[in-house]
């Protein structure tokens, strides 16, 4: 079974790169209509927007952007909802949908990262993570120790 449920994950994630690569196409391909110009060069402005640079500040590696940290998610959400808007009043269903799909998966995101590490975590360790759920007992389980007497 652990082959099984590898080659499953392993497919999900390449569905789900899939995707996500041609949300990114549609996307420029809208924003590049939008602006007049080519796709390479809505391409490069969509790529200095949301690139992430590194540099080294008081000993510590940082990264700096045009956009804030806090930013980048929202403004993402904002494109790719716009892009969606256009595409469904085109008409265009198919592309729409993978657009769609990527917007649920960047709003389910957190959710699904925070879940799938609380389950493989648990099961390693074989506790709950989450401090304000207090682990599951069973109440027809009774524990207890057993020792033997030496006679």
């Amino acid at each position: 079974m652990p082959k099984l449920a590898i080659a499953v994950l392993i497919l999900v994630l390449v569905a789900i790169a899939g995707t996500i690569s041609y949300a990114g196409y549609l996307v420029v391909g809208i924003v590049a209509d939008y602006l007049g110009t080519g796709r390479f060069v809505a391409g490069l402005l969509l790529g200095g927007l949301f690139a992430r640079l590194p540099y080294i500040s008081q000993g510590k590696l940082r990264t700096i952007g045009l956009l804030p940290k806090h930013a980048r998610r929202p403004v993402l959400l904002a494109l790719l909802a716009v892009c969606l808007l256009t595409l469904l009043y085109r008409g265009a269903l198919v592309p729409s949908l993978f657009l769609g799909l990527a917007v649920g998966y960047l709003l389910a995101y957190r959710w699904m990262r925070q879940a799938f590490i609380n389950r493989a975590l648990s099961s390693l360790f074989g506790s709950s993570l989450d401090p304000a759920r207090p682990m599951s007992t069973d109440a027809t389980i009774i524990d207890v120790e057993v020792r033997e007497k030496k006679d």
